[in-house]
């Protein structure tokens, strides 16, 4: 069984999608589409834009959401996921994909919560680390431990997990962690706490935009990151992806039971080669792939 899978936050390069867009008229014309829907040229920005332009979180998540959807879009038949998940972001990508929303609405909804994070973020300065080397465990109960808002935030693979809160608390937990034996602890660039309490008031703002938004019943299940498990009711995915903000991201536990009910192949879709990685750590005997 072939399991697709689509990236999150961090998958980002300059010239992500352009090939598409050239050499492509589906691609060209869906491209198109996205400058209208978001009111700004996000193509020239992906294509020939700077780093420094792609990490700003309201164009980051657009642009590694249309490079995902479209590149599935254009694979045409060779699409045929018997089951789809994405990290974080991408599971906007995986649902789009697999039918249960619109390119249109989707887009409208990575780009709103695009812009609740980057609010959230700017309301209270917060941020993430990844540590390297510690069972699950061991880094929840440092968490615990510290004052202030500290929780794991994706569970990427066996040992690799992501912290993310204040950041006082964040700084506490890693000198702990590094105490208690972290082969590293590295903090990361990026614009706040993610999948933590911190987001509760981007929650809140996309919670009205998903309520507004007809979601459909996929055509395969879509493994979400809140509770790892497969869902196709639209009343569920629409709880899951609203819990999403606050809640860690189980991209371990979400490939573990996709490799449970017998998925073989995993084929990432979009930028970069991250999950392809985590999913051949999490289990070395799968085959990988990646379109980009």
């Amino acid at each position: 069984m072939k399991a697709f899978v689509f990236p999150g936050q961090g998958a980002q390069f300059v010239g992500m999608g352009k090939d598409l867009y050239d050499n492509n008229a589906v691609a060209h014309e869906m491209f198109e589409k996205a400058n209208e829907i978001l009111g700004f040229r996000i193509t020239d920005l992906m294509f020939a834009g700077t780093d420094e332009d792609l990490r700003q979180t309201r164009v980051t998540q657009p642009a590694i959401f249309l490079h995902s959807v479209i590149l599935a879009k254009t694979l045409g038949e060779e699409f045929c996921p018997d089951m789809t998940a994405g990290h974080s972001l991408g599971e906007f990508s995986a649902l789009v994909a697999a039918g249960a929303l619109n390119f249109e609405d989707g887009l409208r909804l990575v780009s709103a919560r695009a812009m609740a994070m980057q609010k959230a973020c700017e309301l209270k300065p917060s941020t993430m680390a990844a540590v390297l080397g510690l069972a699950d465990d061991v880094v929840e109960a440092a968490c615990a431990e510290v004052e202030g808002v500290v929780v794991c935030a994706n569970y990427n693979s066996p040992g690799q997990i992501v912290i993310s809160g204040e950041i006082e608390a964040v700084a506490a937990a890693s000198e702990k962690l590094t105490a208690a034996g972290a082969r590293r602890v590295v903090p990361l660039k990026v614009g706040g706490a993610f999948h933590s309490p911190c987001m509760e008031p981007a929650r809140a703002e996309l919670a009205e935009a998903i309520a507004k938004t007809e979601i459909h019943e996929p055509v395969c299940p879509v493994y979400q990151n809140v509770d790892a498990k497969p869902h196709t009711n639209p009343e569920e995915i629409k709880a899951n992806l609203i819990a999403q903000l606050t809640s860690p991201v189980r991209w371990t536990q979400s490939v573990k039971n996709m490799i449970a009910d017998g998925a073989t192949e995993f084929v990432e879709l979009g930028p970069g080669k991250v999950l392809q990685g985590l999913v051949k750590k999490i289990d070395s005997a799968m085959v990988v792939s990646g379109r980009q």
